[in-house]
């Protein structure tokens, strides 16, 4: 099992035209996060974001992101709080998109809190994106270890590798579309 590098992001979202990725983004934001799902990631990530986003469309999913969100007050406050506490229980799906920013976040590990609290954890799924594909010992960190990641690999008997959302402490595995279908 692989997870997804950070170039490969940028690849995934550099291959289509920059007016093609404002609409994905400009989509993500408006859209209403009743039944999709909720991509958390930290502002330090935003390069990342198109990639993401493309990579879970892809496999069904209609992503809602907060960043820019236009109802949302401009300065960060306890109504920006109980606004995305409204948006991630209305949500359907939550991933978040980890890096080693993640943890110096003050809204990622709030925001993945509260979706564990509305959720469980089956519906919640960790993106990590690597610098390196070789170097995953951030992965694991305190409580990224207990939900489900986002990972490149094969399910038994399918000849081809194929996105999944992968439960590494029972090792078991569906496909991110049958993950995202609920």
């Amino acid at each position: 099992m692989e997870y997804v590098t950070k170039s490969e992001l940028k690849d995934l979202a550099n291959k289509v035209p920059l007016t093609e990725q404002a609409t994905l983004r400009k989509s993500a934001e408006t859209r209403s996060p009743k039944s999709a799902t909720f991509l958390s990631h930290s502002s330090a990530d935003q390069e990342y974001i198109v990639g993401a986003i493309r990579l879970l469309n892809n496999h069904g999913a209609q992503v809602y992101i907060d960043k820019k969100d236009q109802s949302l007050p401009p300065y960060t406050n306890s109504k920006t709080a109980q606004t995305l506490k409204e948006r991630i229980k209305k949500s359907d799906r939550f991933v978040l998109l980890a890096s080693e920013n993640s943890k110096n976040s003050r809204w990622v590990p709030w925001e993945l809190g509260l979706a564990d609290g509305f959720k469980g954890t089956r519906k919640i799924a960790i993106m990590p994106a690597l610098d390196d594909a070789k170097k995953t010992s951030w992965t694991e960190w305190e409580y990224l270890g207990i939900y489900e990641k986002v990972v490149w690999g094969k399910l038994r008997n399918q000849p081809k590798p194929r996105w999944l959302v992968w439960n590494k402490e029972k090792n078991t595995a569906r496909t991110l579309a049958k993950w995202l279908g609920g």
